[in-house]
């Protein structure tokens, strides 16, 4: 008896030609909504604290998955690290870029810092590289190195406001803008840690109108 041959199955059906192969499912997650999720937990809870079940929980993505698009657990924070100061720079480039008065920008930097570090569903969440990766920076090279150049970078925005607001006759002779944009870098790190501690927006705004004044001048 000669048998019928079977219809030729999915796994063995030879490819039709003009149809592009079929791959594997599509990402059921968009990575950059991921990656954002993925910081707002680091922000909150640190690097120690945030487990894989609890990044896997809040960008609904497996194990796998999270290996196979940010790799282990610390490049997954030092990404979203990165990611978190481009949406900072970003945030506060025209501010910085833009010709105004000294007061005028200044007031505009600090307030635009105070709604970074005040935002969060469930708190202020402060400062990423004042909150988080300072404490990192102790024991990984590749962290300290990232936050040392966050500094610096912060220092020399300063530091061309200040000497352009000398140029303008703003400032006096005698004003230092380096020495003033480590001023001004060290109360943007102030306000971040008392806005992590809960400190009411009213008092935060009253430490950054006097440190305005010492560093623009006290208002005639």
């Amino acid at each position: 008896m000669v048998q019928k041959s079977k219809p030729p199955t999915a796994a063995n059906e030879p490819e039709r030609r003009g149809e592009p192969k079929r791959r594997g499912r599509p990402r059921a997650y968009e990575p950059d909504v991921a990656l954002g999720k993925a910081l707002d937990l680091f922000r909150r809870q640190g690097f120690a604290a945030t487990s894989l079940d609890d990044l896997s929980e809040a960008t609904g993505m497996n194990r796998p998955s999270l290996y196979g698009a940010f790799g282990d657990k610390r490049e997954l924070y030092i990404k979203s690290y990165q990611r978190y100061r481009e949406d900072a720079r970003a945030s506060m480039a025209a501010i910085f870029r833009e010709e105004m008065p000294l007061r005028q920008r200044l007031e505009r930097i600090f307030a635009s810092a105070l709604n970074i570090y005040l935002s969060g569903e469930t708190g202020p969440r402060g400062c990423f590289t004042v909150v988080t990766a300072a404490s990192e920076a102790v024991g990984d090279p590749d962290i300290r190195a990232m936050v040392l150049d966050g500094l610096a970078e912060l220092d020399k925005a300063f530091a061309n406001c200040f000497r352009r607001a000398k140029e303008k006759g703003e400032l006096p002779e005698s004003a230092d803008p380096a020495v003033l944009a480590q001023l001004a870098s060290a109360t943007v790190h102030s306000i971040a840690i008392r806005s992590r501690a809960r400190v009411s927006r009213k008092d935060l705004e009253a430490i950054v109108k006097g440190a305005i004044d010492v560093m623009a001048g006290v208002r005639p």
